[in-house]
């Protein structure tokens, strides 16, 4: 099989730019992309190893590369609520995190939105699995605003 790096680049910058649009953010592909970052870097941490990969196994590759990024794999952070979640964001976002997220309520909605935008690579057992994993306060991150 022959990887074409060109197309995956396309495909990639297509995405940023429509989750750039879709986050509201002007232009500013760099901040959606730590944003986008920050967010599967924390959904890694909460759900199990083996569920990681089944997710990813439906990524494209520029999904899967975001995705892998500096994981090391660990145990499960105990992650309850969606106020620690958004503090596992903001820990992966690092020192830019106070300007990329802000309020709690801004963090919440980027995280629906990255989820909602990501549905279109996961099938929906996948979807189920993955909600099924998630802490009870979490689970709607997954349904949020959508209908089947």
């Amino acid at each position: 099989m022959a990887l074409n790096f060109n197309q995956f680049a396309a495909e990639a910058n297509a995405f940023l730019k429509d989750y750039t649009k879709q986050m509201n953010l002007g232009k500013d592909k760099e901040k959606a992309g730590r944003i986008l970052s920050a967010i599967l870097h924390a959904l890694r941490d909460v759900i199990s190893t083996q569920e990681s990969l089944q997710l990813i196994a439906q990524f494209p590759m520029f999904l899967k590369a975001v995705y892998v990024n500096g994981w090391t794999i660990h145990k499960k952070e105990k992650i309850k609520t969606m106020t620690e979640f958004i503090d596992l964001t903001r820990k992966y976002d690092g020192v830019t995190a106070i300007h990329d997220f802000g309020s709690d309520e801004l963090a919440e909605n980027y995280i629906d939105t990255t989820f909602i935008l990501l549905r279109k690579y996961i099938s929906l057992g996948e979807l189920e699995d993955l909600r099924t994993e998630l802490p009870k306060n979490l689970k709607s991150m997954i349904y949020q605003n959508i209908m089947f």
